[in-house]
């Protein structure tokens, strides 16, 4: 049975004159038919989303009630797993299991820690100077606009939902046009939890198309964008047209350091995870792995053999650990990187083609890829593939690694695995990028504030930081000199 989706404005489910399809890159098959916003429908959001703020009860409720409306949003999204994990994977392509234990229990999670720490992170501080006592406080942005990519849509859109809303904004939220499906199930989520008319809109529609109507109406206070750095700037320059708060979470080119006293099977498996999870579609991507030489043969041999034995299958099956790609369009993208990468040198250790599977024909799957001696003078070393394709190189001493891993215009995340806790923090440091894990990967806290520099963009989410992005600070100056007679009162008076 095809399903259907409308758009959320203003509390309720709306119809467009136009629709959507939206295609399943296991199948090729179409699964959904989405409404898409219209001009009209889109200025209908941002007015529902501009009145709930100024004149609505959401940013004036208590903290209490605030708390509660997302404890229930929360307690929706796990009321809902089964269904939504389906979604999820049907719509992007990623192995069911990961949809059911990372993707949507992670979700009610967030929703969860904003719930449970708003109070806290909106505490207000008083600071005493001279005369006067200086009174800090927290308010929110206002009108919130919210921009989700097509590789985690409905994780994504509850790290900045959550927060926003935790902090008394208001929201238009947009999810891809290519992954919309959970992200409008979690509208009805919304809807039945209650909250006040306007607060969420959940619109759906090409950004090439909307985007500017959303990102340059002066009605809208802040934008939250996760995506690729070509749509980030051009948010940059609509947003410019009426300045406002931005968060941009862009594109990475991420690196592993494998150092000789490295825990070999820790690291391969970790990197293993680190680039073929989601199919190598995220932007913390390992892409690139830096092996110190006296255990490169040896790791790069494990690596290619556990990289062989990935199991590729359609995304409602329990049994695969890759599915296809999100279309068939970043498929060719992906081919034409690993053909470019070889005529410039480097060399095809496994993968790198389309599967021959009977099963797999209909769907945009690809070859879990190892290529190795990958130098900076190629492409694949500097640009983001966003697919299963690890590029693996060796290095001789530290400052040469560190160099390696620096040689890049984005600077998001980073790996370390070595035995020297010393160490590891000591290259930590050293490394340009705004999350370093080590000994692991992709190791995400509610707690802690994730965001890059360079060219993958600023602001953080997640975490007191994350939060505090979605609130603005107010400074309130009390005067408290001797009988509030400060001298500035009287300077002209007589």
């Amino acid at each position: 049975m095809m399903l259907y989706y409308q758009l959320f404005i203003n509390g309720e489910f709306r119809d467009s004159a136009h629709e959507h399809n939206i295609i399943n890159p296991s199948t090729g098959e179409v699964i959904a038919d989405v409404a898409i916003a219209s001009p009209k429908d889109v200025d209908l959001a941002i007015e529902s989303a501009r009145a709930a703020f100024d004149n609505g009860p959401w940013p004036r409720i208590s903290l209490k009630e605030r708390k509660d409306f997302l404890l229930r949003i929360a307690q929706g999204i796990l009321d809902k797993a089964g269904e939504l994990a389906k979604l999820e994977s049907l719509n992007t392509g990623k192995p069911i299991k990961e949809s059911t234990f990372m993707d949507v229990p992670s979700s009610a999670r967030t929703f969860e820690h904003f719930a449970n720490n708003l109070e806290k992170y909106l505490n207000s501080s008083t600071i005493k100077v001279d005369n006067a006592h200086s009174h800090l406080i927290r308010e929110p942005q206002g009108v919130v606009v919210l921009i989700v990519p097509w590789n985690y849509p409905l994780l994504i859109a509850s790290w900045k939902l959550a927060a926003a809303l935790a902090a008394g904004n208001t929201v238009v939220l947009k999810p891809s046009s290519l992954t919309p499906l959970s992200v409008l199930e979690l509208a009805k989520i919304v809807q039945e939890a209650g909250l006040p008319k306007g607060v969420v809109n959940i619109i759906h529609g090409s950004g090439a198309k909307i985007g500017e109507a959303l990102c340059a109406d002066k009605r809208v206070d802040m934008i939250s964008f996760t995506g690729g750095n070509t749509v980030g700037r051009q948010i940059l320059e609509y947003a410019s047209k009426n300045v406002k708060k931005l968060i941009m979470e862009l594109g990475g080119k991420s690196a592993s350091l494998v150092l000789k006293d490295a825990d070999l099977e820790l690291a391969v498996n970790g990197s293993l995870c680190s680039i073929f999870l989601n199919q190598g579609q995220m932007c913390t991507a390992m892409s690139r792995i830096f092996v110190e030489d006296d255990i490169y043969d040896k790791f790069i041999n494990d690596f290619t053999d556990k990289t062989k034995r990935i199991k590729l299958g359609l995304a409602m099956d329990y049994e695969a650990q890759m599915g296809p790609l999100i279309s068939e369009e970043q498929r060719k993208k992906i081919c034409r990187y690993v053909q470019d990468a070889k005529i410039q040198g480097a060399k095809l250790v496994c993968g790198g083609k389309i599967p021959e599977a009977h099963n797999l024909k209909k769907g945009f799957f690809f070859e879990p890829t190892v290529l190795s001696e990958v130098s900076p003078k190629m492409n694949i070393f500097h640009e983001e593939v966003f697919g299963p394709v690890a590029c693996i190189s060796k290095f001789s001493t530290l400052d040469e690694a560190i160099e390696l891993v620096n040689m890049s215009d984005f600077a998001l995340a980073g790996s370390i695995w070595t035995k020297g806790d010393i160490l590891a923090q000591d290259l930590a440091k050293k490394i340009n990028a705004g999350i370093i894990w080590i000994n692991t990967y992709g190791m995400f806290y509610n707690e802690a504030p994730y965001g890059g520099f360079k060219q993958s963009g600023f602001g953080k989410e997640l975490g007191h930081e994350g939060f505090l992005e979605y609130t603005r600070l107010k400074n309130i100056i009390i005067d408290k000199t001797e009988n509030s007679k400060p001298i500035i009162n009287y300077w002209y008076g007589f």
